[in-house]
C-alpha cells in the first residue's frame, strides 16, 4: 500500500494449465475497512480485516459456456506469515451455494 491505496496483483493457474489474471485497486479505510475493484468484479468489493483475517466479499462476472453470470463470493483470508496467504472463498448463486475454492496467495 502506498498510503491508503494499494494494488493486489493475482496470477491463477488451474488444473487444467488454463491461466487468469486479477489486478485488483484497493483502499483502505477507517476500523481496518477496505473496498476494492477489479475488472470483472461488479461494483465494489468491501472487506473487513482483523488480526491476521479478512474478510473480503464481492460479485464476480464469471464466462460460463459463452454467457456471463454474476456471482457472489465469500473470501475468508488468513496471513500466515509475512510472505504467505490462505484463502477460502465460496461461491453462491441466488443464496445457492456453487463451491467453494481454497488458495494459497506468494509474495514475491
Amino acid at each position: 500500500m502506498a498510503g491508503d491505496k494499494g494494488v493486489l496483483d493475482e496470477a491463477f493457474t488451474y488444473s487444467d494449465g488454463s491461466t487468469q489474471r486479477r489486478v485488483w485497486r484497493l483502499t483502505r479505510h477507517e476500523n481496518g475497512r477496505y473496498t476494492g475493484q477489479a475488472e470483472d468484479v461488479v461494483g465494489s468489493a468491501e472487506g473487513q480485516q482483523s488480526g491476521n483475517a479478512f474478510n473480503w466479499t464481492y460479485t464476480l462476472a464469471l464466462p460460463v459456456d459463452g454467457k456471463v453470470i454474476e456471482v457472489q463470493f465469500d473470501d475468508w483470508m488468513y496471513l500466515i506469515n509475512s510472505k504467505v496467504m490462505l484463502n477460502k472463498a465460496a461461491m453462491r448463486k441466488w443464496g445457492v451455494g456453487l463451491g467453494e475454492v481454497t488458495l494459497s496467495f506468494t509474495k514475491r
